[in-house]
């Protein structure tokens, strides 16, 4: 596929996404680490104007020079940017607008592929590509959240359920102990983060092929487990009582049943579908009451080609750490990965919200412990 080709059809597939959307909710964002419908779009879009067009592409104009200060991230290499939390206040630019800065950087991006061969640009590009696809899936996360958090619970579409896979199978994977790479080894595309292949040495470990359901982390509600402190870590158990958690996101007991939202409206718990939407806490949690333990990434990763992954983020024991050699590139590319390796753990895998042929078994994704809005899981080990 040539490059011009996988640029439209990733951008359009953030569009379409966007279409099941009311302009009414392109602006909206209900807590700080949620951002807008609106500020994903010009984000993503604001990452090729900056990096791309405004760095090689002669003679650019710039579409509103206020948009850098508006819609960049955490990239203080390109200078000033509001803060995360004021994200929601912009009921202007308008999201009118905001298609037009679409329309006008993919007209000028593809005249620009159109015309260069420089193979160290064209990877940039594939970053701002696989940049974008990371926010298809915080698009996915966020909207989620906005409408979950309506008292309505109103639907997205009907046919958008995400969370109602099964699994497929209940063995158990015997690893045994051994020296095994680590690290992404192919010439396709990669981040930073997963560069620096070493070796590790792991001892005999076994790691179910399942996922926790719903039915079984309710044996663990109903168990008290969340009132029983010898199952977390103190961290964790500050929070849980701190913030009153009793069960996972989404969920409401009404009238004595349990129900979870999703973006096809407020339905009831299938016991038999894979568990969503927990945190780290939560996960480490149900293993000790199960007593068993979260993988490691590395034990997830020499796992994997015998796993059935991809339905949900997995939580592993892993700090998020920088590999042996990582290295990080020099300027605002360098703060991709590298500067958030602080109080992170990591998750392996996908989940069903992820972009297609955005996951591979070297992806390191990280969240701090309490998140719960992405549409991560809980698979055991020994």
């Amino acid at each position: 596929m040539s490059i011009r080709k996988k640029y439209k059809d990733i951008r359009e597939a953030t569009i379409q996404f966007c279409s099941h959307l009311e302009i009414e909710d392109f602006s909206i964002q209900v807590v700080p680490f949620v951002s807008p419908a609106k500020w994903h779009l010009a984000h993503t879009t604001w990452f090729f104007e900056t990096f791309i067009l405004k760095n090689y592409s002669e003679d650019y104009v710039e579409f509103d020079s206020n948009f850098n200060f508006l819609f960049n991230s955490y990239y203080n290499n390109v200078g000033d940017r509001i803060l995360q939390n004021n994200r929601g206040n912009m009921s202007r630019p308008s999201t009118e607008k905001i298609f037009k800065y679409r329309e006008y950087i993919d007209s000028k991006m593809q005249d620009f592929l159109e015309q260069t061969t420089d193979k160290q640009i064209i990877d940039l590009v594939i970053l701002g590509l696989n940049h974008e696809q990371q926010h298809q899936e915080l698009l996915v996360t966020d909207v989620k959240y906005m409408l979950g958090h309506n008292p309505i619970f109103p639907v997205f579409n009907e046919d958008f359920n995400l969370i109602e896979d099964k699994n497929k199978s209940d063995n158990i994977v015997k690893i045994n102990a051994g020296i095994y790479k680590i690290g992404h080894q192919g010439q396709d595309f990669c981040y930073d983060n997963e560069l620096g292949v070493h070796q590790v040495y792991v001892d005999d470990f076994e790691i179910h092929n399942q996922l926790v359901t719903n039915g079984e982390f309710l044996e663990f509600m109903e168990a008290g487990g969340y009132s029983n402190f010898n199952l977390w870590l103190d961290e964790g158990w500050s929070w849980v009582n701190t913030n009153k958690i009793k069960a996972p996101l989404y969920w409401h007991k009404i009238e004595g049943e349990w129900y979870n939202y999703t973006l096809a409206g407020l339905q009831q718990i299938d016991k038999t579908s894979i568990l969503s939407h927990i945190s780290y806490f939560e996960a480490h949690a149900f293993a000790e009451w199960k007593n068993m333990r979260l993988p490691t990434e590395f034990e997830w990763e020499i796992a994997a080609k015998h796993l059935d992954w991809g339905k949900r983020w997995e939580w592993t024991n892993s700090a998020y750490l920088p590999y042996p050699n990582f290295k990080k590139e020099n300027g605002a590319v360098g703060e991709y990965n590298g500067k958030f390796m602080s109080n992170k753990m990591v998750l392996r895998g996908a989940s069903v919200a992820t972009s297609q042929q955005h996951s591979r078994p070297t992806y390191r994704n990280f969240f701090g412990s309490t998140t719960k809005w992405q549409f991560t899981g809980i698979r055991l080990a020994k």
